[in-house]
């Protein structure tokens, strides 16, 4: 069963984190962590 869909903030403010499996690296450097900031923000 899928989970419920996340509620749209009045405010338009959302917390994010985001973590690998096993608490594995996601960004190796700034450039990886700015570049992903650039496409999906």
């Amino acid at each position: 069963m899928p989970r419920a869909a996340r509620k749209v903030s009045s405010t338009g403010i959302y917390h994010i984190m985001i973590r690998g499996i096993n608490q594995s690296v996601i960004f190796y450097d700034e450039e990886d962590k700015s570049k992903f900031l650039d496409i999906y923000i």
